[in-house]
Parts: structure tokens; sequence; C-alpha cells
């Protein structure tokens, strides 16, 4: 498989060099025995070199000299956490190149794949409209506000939609190697997973924190302020939307494109923020802390943390997690 991974300036360093141990251990895993490397990895630039995030310089081929074509293109993440700077590193004229380049190789048919920010760059191109995709947790309000045509699922570590795939946040990049070795062959990849220690891992909605994902719009900073001083006792949605100002289906539709989900949804994420900081730093029981985050039930705090982080609240308590969440399966 000839592929081809485009980098701009600012290039996320432990993304590409994710990418590339793991397609790297896959080629000598393959040529231990006189097999051949399955893999050929061509990193393409603007030009003859590129500076990665921290300052490195790494030697690309320029777009323009291609000695022949590809058979998967890959975008790593630019190494920026800000929203607003990977918008400006999109919209940079000086990496319209790869806007140009992805757009190409959507309509010719040759598959697509991003991690982290580099989603953004599909996007932009037009690869990713009505596409299934996903990216880091904390860009989702900035992706769903610039892209609206785009279908995010942001709480997925790994989503495959067609000829288009997409890995959320930062060491997702070794989700996406992974899939690329196994789409050669799942028994290669099991063997790489192994060879180099790579677990399961739940998926990034068990990081998102709801108060930054809010603060991408004043109603819902204003919301999550709102439902924070009400998690023990919370009235009904309605009378949030009028202590807010706005109608509560105004409260339903803003919610739903700026966070994706629902506000008895995003309630639910504060609460299991919550439920999570006071299992940590605290020597409250189990109950008490489902009473304080709005529980009547423990065991109904038991549930939600199983569905969404994958854990238990023992597990929690220590400071880790169980095992993946059973709605993070990679498509």
């Amino acid at each position: 498989m000839r592929i081809g991974m485009a980098v701009v300036d600012g290039v996320f360093d432990s993304g590409l060099s994710a990418i590339m141990d793991v397609l790297g251990t896959a080629n000598s895993l393959s040529t231990r025995d006189g097999g051949a490397p399955p893999f050929s990895v061509t990193v393409i630039g603007a030009g003859p070199q590129v500076r990665t995030g921290n300052g490195l310089s790494l030697t690309t081929v320029p777009v323009g000299e291609l000695p022949h074509g590809t058979d998967l293109l890959l975008m790593p993440a630019v190494g920026f956490q800000a929203p607003d700077r990977v918008v400006a590193a999109v919209r940079e004229p000086a990496n319209a190149w790869l806007l140009e380049l992805a757009a190409a190789c959507a309509t010719a048919g040759t598959p697509l794949a991003a991690a982290c920010s580099g989603a953004f760059f599909l996007a932009e191109s037009g690869a990713l409209e009505r596409r299934r995709v996903t990216t880091s947790w904390w860009l989702g309000p900035a992706f769903r506000a610039r892209y609206p045509a785009v279908v995010l699922e942001d709480s997925r570590t790994l989503v495959q939609d067609g000829p288009v795939t997409t890995a959320g946040a930062a060491f997702a990049h070794i989700d996406l190697a992974l899939w690329v070795v196994q789409r050669h062959s799942p028994a290669l990849a099991d063997l790489v997973a192994r060879y180099l220690l790579i677990g399961d891992r739940p998926s990034q909605a068990a990081f998102a924190l709801p108060t930054q994902l809010a603060q991408a719009d004043p109603l819902m900073a204003a919301f999550e302020r709102w439902a924070r001083t009400h998690l023990a006792d919370p009235p009904p949605l309605a009378e949030a939307a009028r202590t807010l100002g706005v109608s509560q289906r105004t409260l339903q539709r803003t919610a739903q494109t700026v966070l994706g989900r629902s506000p008895l949804e995003f309630i639910q994420d504060i609460r299991l923020d919550e439920a999570t900081f006071l299992l940590r730093t605290t020597t409250l029981s189990a109950e008490a802390i489902a009473g304080r985050v709005g529980y009547r039930n423990v065991s109904t705090l038991r549930e939600l943390v199983r569905r969404r982080r994958g854990s238990s609240l023992e597990t929690l308590r220590r400071g880790g997690v169980d095992a993946p969440a059973q709605d993070a399966t990679p498509s």
C-alpha cells in the first residue's frame, strides 16, 4: 500500500511519529521471515521541508514532485490545541495545496484518513460532506460551527464512513495507524499491537470536560453554570430556559448544534464530571455522591459511569478506568 502522509508546518510531532512507528513495526515484522514490506510511506509537503510543532525540521517530498499516486492519503494533526489556531492553519494560503490534494483524491476515489485536527483539513476540502467523522473532543464545537454539513461523532475514537476514516484526540493516531495495518492483515495488526503493548482504550468522551466544551457558545456557557448550581435537585429544563432568557426550543437547538447532544445529555456529562471529581477528592460514600449530582439511587450513577466511562465508581475513585465503553467500538 502506497501511503501519502500530508504534513504542514506545525504538524503534531507525536502523532506523526506514532503513525510512522506503527507502520514501521508492521513492515519489520512482515520482513523478518523474508516477506516484502506491505507499506510504503511518502511524507508529502508543500516543499522539501516542514517544521514540526516542536520546531524540528522534517524532510518531505514536494507535492508537485510525487513520483506516483497514493492508495491512501493520510493527514495527521497539527500541534495546536486552540480551535482558532487550527482554523487559521486550515485557512492558511500556504496550506491550500493540501486541500486541493484531498479534494482531488476524493474525486478519484482514493481513501482518505485523518486524526485529531487533521479532520479539519479534509472537511475544508469538501471531502467530508454528509460523512460521519470524529475529531478531538475539545475541537467539536468549532468543527460543528464551521462544517455543519459533516456529521460529527466526537464521542468516538475511530469512525469509518465509506472511503473516509477519522480518529479522535492525540494518541488516537495509534488507532488510525493500526486500522491501516488491519486493512492489510488483521493478524499483523494484532501482532503489532502486542509488540508495542497497544491496548484498548475508552471513548474520548470519557475525557471531555463539559466546562471547556460549553465555552464555545455564550448560551451553553450560561447553561453549564446553571446546571452545576442545580445538580442535586434539578428543576425542569423549562425553568433553565426562562432563567437564561430563551425558549426551551432554542436551548435544545443550541445544545445540539454546539455540543452535538441534548441539554439533558449535557447535564449527564456535568453530573459525571462532578461525580468523578468528588470520588477522587473526597471520602464521601458513593450513595452521598449520587445524591449530590442528582440521583436518588446510586445504581443510576453506576450505570452512567459504566456506559459513559466503561468503568466503575471504585475504579474512578482510584483514578483509573476499566475497559472501553460499549459505544466506543470502532466502526
